[in-house]
């Protein structure tokens, strides 16, 4: 098949997220894919930037995890988890019980990072009606924040600068404190924290929980905020018994330079939220997990039982090669990669910052962020970068990348000249 003839089928059926059916970008054709490189249809090789929007932390093609899915597919690809139960998703439910903070006590799984917000959400709220405080149905965000695309996900997006204010009119109404001023590792500033304080002081009998992104605020923003608001906002949920709701799907599994975001902070929250990399980049799984606190209370003091069940949850395929994916990570140094990375990053983005159209570049783990004056055009800018080499997905006023964390440095300085020469051609 044609790389032009795929490119017009795709174009006559199918629709692509965030884009329209009228006048939609080209789209770039994928035949396979292997380590850090996609290989397109007509032939030519690219370096992903992106890991798949941020999951496919061990590159495409592992053979480690190739086994794992071939080894579940022998035994059963998919069984109800109502009733039921499997050795993959215990065995996984035991891992990320080890691995995360030490509260995190129950681990309920669902198919996407969306859904997982959406069970956090819940969870907090049957916590409180559990509680005898059915009034605490608010939530607490930030501002700049993202958390996903389905309802309840967007109804704690910060509503202005997000790309959900179309449904404003039918989100639940949620509280929204300013968003940390303070660099990540900068010296930190008092007023930062007065926002979420004062809203927390005059509506805590309102509010389940507080709901955040650790450190990393990804796609409302690409900003790494200091770990002392997070050591503060543990602190002000506990004063005003408040949950604490960690959201890690775009850090969890080592993005930021920890294992999990929350560690910066060494901070433990009541409910957190993991997926993306979750597995690997092979199968969309994600996982909320919970207190026993939360757990109990929902369990004993309220319904009895916890009003979520997706149809998928906790499928066999996914939650093998999810624990192939955790053990391949846990096996090597992956902390000191990651590291590496990030001053490859921090080295080879620095030349943007003379140029005239550059705001901010700013490094944090295997994160890059490029931040212009003005939105990119999403039409013309990809097919830019595929020209040279690499495959580099931005939004709005953001020039970033995100790699698997097997690239090399001289493939991250080929992401690096493209970010540049692509950037400076804009000015």
């Amino acid at each position: 098949m044609t790389n032009n003839n795929l490119t017009q089928r795709d174009r006559a059926s199918v629709w692509h997220p965030y884009s329209s059916t009228i006048n939609a970008p080209d789209v770039f054709p994928v035949e396979s894919a292997s380590g850090v490189y996609l290989k397109l249809s007509d032939g030519s090789q690219i370096i992903d930037g992106m890991a798949s929007w941020w999951c496919a932390i061990h590159g495409y093609n592992h053979p480690l995890l190739n086994a794992a899915i071939e080894s579940q597919l022998t035994d059963m690809a998919h069984v109800m988890f109502g009733g039921l139960t499997h050795a993959p998703a215990i065995d996984l439910a035991e891992k990320l019980v080890e691995i995360t903070p030490a509260s995190l006590q129950k681990v309920f799984f669902s198919d996407s990072g969306s859904v997982a917000v959406e069970v956090a959400l819940k969870m907090a709220i049957q916590y409180w009606a559990a509680k005898g405080q059915p009034g605490k149905q608010k939530m607490l965000s930030l501002r700049q924040a993202y958390h996903g695309d389905t309802l309840g996900a967007m109804a704690v997006c910060d509503p202005v600068t997000g790309m959900h204010t179309l449904f404003n009119q039918v989100l639940s109404s949620n509280y929204f404190a300013d968003a940390p001023g303070t660099r990540f590792a900068g010296e930190w500033r008092e007023q930062d924290i007065s926002s979420l304080q004062l809203l927390l002081e005059q509506h805590h009998t309102e509010i389940a929980a507080l709901i955040l992104e650790p450190v990393v605020q990804g796609a409302g923003g690409m900003w790494f905020y200091s770990a002392e608001y997070l050591r503060r906002a543990r602190t002000l949920c506990d004063e005003y018994d408040v949950l604490l709701i960690a959201d890690e799907i775009a850090t969890g599994f080592g993005r930021s330079g920890k294992l999990f975001a929350c560690e910066y902070a060494d901070i433990s929250p009541d409910i957190m939220c993991v997926g993306k990399a979750l597995t690997g980049g092979y199968m969309t799984l994600a996982a909320t997990l919970a207190t026993n606190d939360v757990s109990e209370t929902i369990s004993d003091e309220g319904e009895g039982v916890f009003m979520h069940g997706p149809t998928f949850m906790a499928n066999p395929l996914a939650c093998s090669v999810a624990l192939a994916s955790i053990n391949l990570l846990l096996a090597y140094d992956w902390k000191k990669k990651v590291t590496l990375i990030e001053a490859e990053l921090e080295n080879g983005l620095a030349k943007c910052r003379e140029l005239s159209n550059v705001v901010d570049v700013r490094v944090l783990g295997a994160i890059g962020v490029v931040e212009l004056d003005t939105p990119v055009d999403m039409y013309t800018i990809p097919a830019e970068f595929v020209k040279r080499g690499v495959w580099v997905r931005p939004f709005g006023k953001l020039v970033y990348v995100m790699p698997p964390y097997i690239i090399e440095a001289a493939e991250l300085n080929t992401l690096c000249d493209a970010m540049y020469t692509v950037v400076k051609g804009l000015t």
